[in-house]
């Protein structure tokens, strides 16, 4: 096997290179994926790009960025329940020599654990790339209590879309969805998208912020009911904080909702067929490995986009 591949790498902030990088040996616990389909995380992804990302073990530059990938199996490990042939979800790798794979799944080839990729059916085929940001709507609706799901939700990107869908699927009342930005707020399906302005309602059970806005939450607080939730399923990187008075008075929860777990890619993936939960209408414009670059900059800067994929297939011969 060929030790090397081409990657997406983050240089360090602000500064990126479509490069070979070094991939480690497999061993029987480990498959190797040819990679055909990738996303950019406007989230996670945008904080590493201008290097904003708080620091936590294993961040570091330079990096292999990206957990939404999916690709097909070209070696199966020994060790695996895996086969060659099998197309799958790949969440990231670290299988690198000679850069960071903290993230590590926006690579031609990666080296990832058996254990850690998820067989999907072919005729998902791309859209297998929302199954992070699908799982991480599961992780989100299922934090609440007494079985209640989120009435309101705050931010109609891909991961708030997701989240309203999410809900639905799992049998709870169609959520309200806020965005202020009008190129966002249309493609609410069966569900209501509104200006926070036009909403009066104030007794809110659940509400789940996906909007990654550190002031809000105040805002958020004051339209809870008595021993209502909020849950925080964005990822903020400036400090949160609340006036205590309005809070108390409601005896409010605060409710951080964490990374997904193996369980919720595992529940999302079969609410999918037969489209319980649709993944389709997600992903936006397409952009193919060549074109990296500029595909980072309408990720991070086009409202209109919601989900970027790039096309690693047959695109990389010359680089």
């Amino acid at each position: 096997m060929d030790n090397t591949a081409t990657a997406v790498v983050f240089e360090k902030p602000g500064v990126m290179a479509l490069r070979s990088v070094g991939l480690v040996d497999p061993t029987a616990q480990d498959c190797v994926v040819d990679v055909l389909w990738s996303g950019i995380s406007t989230g996670t992804e945008r904080l590493l790009w201008d290097g904003s990302m708080p620091a936590f073990p294993g961040l570091d530059y330079p990096l292999v960025p990206g957990y939404e990938s999916v690709g097909r199996i070209v070696e199966a490990g020994t060790d695996t329940s895996h086969a060659v042939d099998d197309m799958v979800f790949v969440p990231g790798s670290p299988g690198y020599t000679n850069v960071r794979g903290l993230f590590g799944a926006s690579s031609e080839r990666v080296i990832v654990g058996g254990d850690r990729l998820l067989p999907i059916d072919e005729r998902i085929g791309e859209r297998g790339v929302l199954l992070a940001l699908a799982a991480t709507a599961h992780h989100i609706a299922c934090c609440s209590r007494d079985g209640l799901y989120p009435e309101l939700i705050v931010g109609h990107g891909v991961l708030g879309r997701l989240l309203a869908r999410v809900v639905i699927a799992l049998g709870g009342p169609p959520p309200t969805v806020w965005e202020r930005n009008p190129l966002r707020a249309a493609g609410g399906a069966g569900y209501a998208v509104c200006d926070p302005d036009e909403d009066d309602r104030r007794d809110y059970r659940v509400v789940a912020d996906v909007s990654g806005d550190a002031g809000l939450l105040n805002s958020l607080i004051s339209r809870v009911g008595r021993g209502g939730r909020i849950v925080l399923g964005g990822f903020y990187h400036e400090p949160l904080s609340f006036t205590f008075p309005p809070a108390f008075q409601r005896e409010a929860e605060i409710k951080i909702a964490a990374e997904w777990q193996r369980p919720d890619l595992e529940q999302t993936l079969r609410l999918v067929p037969h489209d319980v939960l649709s993944l389709n209408g997600r992903i936006t414009p397409h952009q193919s490995i060549r074109a990296a670059a500029p595909a980072y900059r309408t990720a991070f800067g086009d409202p209109h986009c919601l989900k970027m994929v790039l096309d690693w297939r047959n695109e990389l011969q010359g680089i």
